[in-house]
């Protein structure tokens, strides 16, 4: 175990002016607390605090961090608390040190819904102070080193908590080193077998390839030196689960790997790097499409280097990075890079905030920025894994300017990176001047304009395209919206509707006062739950006016309505409601002969191409040219039945829920619709074949075939079609009655 005059040294060797004093205090206090608790590998537990300082020593942090380091565990695992803390190493201590305590009593390693809470409450706690975030990976590291003495049962859940969640978002910091750690200590438990396998064949390598490596350097570095560059030339071993995950995405074996080392060339400036380049291009040839320049262009997690491959010296296949000393502190601690600690400040005891000009940093504040969205911890755990796992494209708009994308990603990413309004009114796309579909894929150096309309609203069916966090929140946003916005007009039309029967006023301060009753917090709530059917319109009326009297008449009248508003509903119906419009089904349908008459107040059924729920019936369907009746149905939406439906006899005594419906299709229309047959055919080969000919010469479309009876001589089947209108399913009808093998054909009426 590390002792005290240790630690000191340690920070002081990089920071002279450490606050000794902080420490010493900080150090014993935390020893003492912990006193005789042991870890489960026997050692001291002051241990791993003890540890876990040290690993942040390494990032040359400030000595507050190291500090909070010593004193993470004091507030979970002793007497110690917040406001002891807080009198004895101050408040800005106290308060790191109980967020660490907050993160750990919800510890990640968990179900997933809690695991995505979890996840949540961390990043809140980093968005505070990106130094909780520092010391909590390297918790998990030092707890990860030891993993081996936690109980089997427990150690593959941990480690695949750390693959998932605590590796890549280290990656995602620019904490390349700690990530790749992190990796390989979870490679190694949860595949052992294929961690012994790749490590034994990197032993076997090492020594076989000891020469070689000493090789390449010297002459990398003696020929940058004839041509007067001074350059440090280091070559370096992939870790084993790099190698595991190249093997995997390639689908090659462990022999075919030509970059199991590279080499790293570190000079003093931008310049050097450029001038590096040069030299070794001319010198050994490059492997085509094997080179990146992330200085110009870095990763959003503050990475910069060259990369470049050549076939080098003994015409081996040689992997280069080139980057300045700063450019590989930074590849090597990330965001930590942007928080050490800088001369002048008072006391010695301030971590320097200087995350403002890091990337990843922006990166972190973005993603905690949705957290205010109202996604579901879940839905926010998978967008942001989707964001930490994916390398990057680079494209532009026609301004120029940069906008970083994981890969894969689409124009709908790229439109919602822009900016969330642009994403919303996002109609179309141009890439690299061409007009292309917004499902496809951006690569690196794409120009990306945008073609937007101001009608224009996200499709639900864009979340499944999506690949950003940002873009999958913001159309499930607006998704949600929109559903709620026109399950409001639904329950609005249909209360008021209620309400002019029942002779009674509509008042939405009357609604505010009866939406406690029903345990809803406004007037908007309660019309919306109406609308979903939730609430009966009947009961609302009788909280309202309690004196009423269900007194309406077995027919309905009409009443006449004004001022129109858009409604679009789900699996595809689009369709109006006027306000306060009613239409009897008596008058409407039932009495009227002629399709002409039907009311033009009521809801107009217009095609499939909409956002919510509305469906129809399932038992058979209905289609243009039929007369149809709309039931509000919970949770469901509405409803269509054609009118000769025996099903709405068992809503003869639910008025309230009748919306009165029409048709409104275009001549030109291409949209289909349900209907179902049913036909009695000779048991005869190819008799089925030959009903499935004539629906296919007749342009309708087969959804479902059931076998109902079979029998010696005829066979019985129910077919579900999918027709343009009452025209077409007739016409489908007569052509099966003339075939010989069939005996009747029936349409099934919902």
């Amino acid at each position: 175990m590390m002792r005290q005059y240790e630690l000191l040294e340690r920070v002081t060797r990089y920071n002279p002016e450490a606050d000794e004093g902080l420490l010493n205090k900080a150090y014993v206090y935390a020893m003492q607390k912990h006193g005789s608790q042991m870890r489960a590998s026997g050692d001291p537990y002051f241990s791993h605090p003890l540890e876990v300082a040290a690993i942040l020593t390494n990032m040359r942090l400030d000595d507050a961090t190291i500090a909070v380091a010593l004193l993470h565990d004091t507030i979970e695992d002793t007497d110690a608390t917040r406001a002891e803390i807080d009198t004895l190493f101050g408040e800005e201590i106290g308060k790191l040190v109980e967020g660490l305590t907050k993160i750990k009593r919800l510890d990640l390693v968990s179900q997933k819904a809690k695991q995505a809470e979890n996840f949540r409450k961390l990043l809140l706690a980093i968005a505070d102070d990106v130094r909780v975030l520092l010391v909590k990976l390297a918790d998990r590291l030092h707890n990860m080193r030891t993993l081996d003495h936690m109980p089997e049962h427990k150690r593959g859940r941990i480690a695949e908590e750390t693959m998932e969640i605590y590796a890549p978002l280290a990656g995602r910091m620019g904490m390349q080193d700690m990530r790749e750690e992190l990796e390989n200590l979870s490679f190694r438990t949860l595949h052992a077998e294929a961690y012994e396998t790749i490590t034994e064949r990197l032993t076997t390598l090492r020594t076989d390839n000891a020469e070689l490596i000493v090789q390449i350097e010297q002459t990398l570095t003696e020929r940058l030196q004839e041509r007067g560059m001074a350059a440090v030339v280091k070559g370096r071993e992939k870790r084993p689960y790099s190698i595991f995950r190249k093997m995997q995405r390639k689908a090659i074996g462990f022999e075919q790997l030509s970059d199991i080392y590279g080499f790293r060339v570190t000079v003093g400036t931008v310049e050097a790097c450029y001038r590096v380049l040069g030299i070794i291009h001319t010198a050994w040839p490059t492997v085509p499409g094997r080179f990146k320049d992330y200085i110009s262009t870095p990763k959003q997690n503050d990475y910069q280097s060259i990369h470049t491959t050549i076939v080098g010296p003994s015409r081996q296949r040689v992997e280069l990075q080139i980057r300045t000393i700063s450019m590989d502190r930074v590849a090597e601690l990330g965001i930590a890079a942007h928080a050490l600690y800088k001369d002048g400040l008072t006391g010695g005891r301030n971590i320097a905030r200087h995350t403002d000009d890091s990337k990843a940093y922006e990166w972190l504040r973005r993603t905690i920025d949705l957290l205010s969205e109202g996604d579901t911890p879940e839905e926010f755990l998978e967008n942001t894994k989707l964001e930490l796992f994916h390398d990057q494209v680079f494209c532009f708009t026609p301004k120029g300017r940069l906008i970083a994308l994981p890969s894969r990603a689409t124009p709908i990413d790229f439109a919602y990176a822009v900016h969330t309004d642009v994403g919303n009114t996002c109609v179309g796309c141009k890439v690299n001047g061409q007009i292309v579909p917004l499902v496809t894929e951006l690569h690196n150096g794409d120009e990306v304009e945008i073609i937007r309309s101001q009608a224009q609203t996200p499709p639900p069916a864009w979340e499944n395209i999506a690949i950003t966090g940002k873009a999958r929140a913001a159309i499930r946003r607006s998704t949600r919206e929109t559903v709620r916005k026109q399950y409001l007009a639904l329950g609005e039309h249909v209360l008021k509707r209620a309400l002019d029967r029942a002779s009674k006023s509509y008042s939405e301060e009357a609604l505010k006062a009866c939406a406690v009753h029903f345990q809803k917090t406004g007037a908007s709530d309660l019309l919306e739950a109406i609308g979903h059917g939730e609430l009966s319109a009947q009961d609302v009326i009788k909280q309202l006016y309690p004196d009423y009297q269900d007194e309406r008449a077995a027919h309905n009248v009409i009443i006449p309505g004004e001022g129109w508003f858009g409604l679009q509903q789900g699996h595809g119906l689009k369709f109006r409601i006027p306000a306060g419009a009613h239409l009897s089904l008596a008058k409407s349908e039932a009495d009227s002969e002629d399709e002409g008459d039907v009311d033009s107040t009521a809801l107009l059924i217009r095609g499939l191409n909409g956002n919510v729920a509305v469906n129809f019936a399932k038992e058979g369907g209905a289609v243009p040219g039929d007369r149809i009746v709309g039931i509000l149905t919970p949770s469901e939406g509405v409803t269509i039945y054609p009118i000769q439906s025996p099903a709405l006899k068992d809503f003869e005594d639910q008025t309230d829920r009748w919306i009165d419906v029409r048709w409104d299709i275009e001549a030109d229309n291409s949209d289909r619709f349900p209907a179902r047959i049913i036909i009695h055919a000779i048991n005869t080969p190819g008799s089925l074949a030959a009903i499935a000919q004539v629906i296919g010469e007749q342009n309708g479309n087969i959804d479902n075939v059931k076998m109902l009876r079979r029998s010696p001589d005829f066979h019985e089947m129910v077919i579900d079609l999918e027709v343009w209108d009452l025209k077409h399913l007739n016409r489908i009808i007569n052509m099966l009655r003339d075939r010989p093998t069939v005996s009747s054909v029936v349409r099934v009426n919902g």
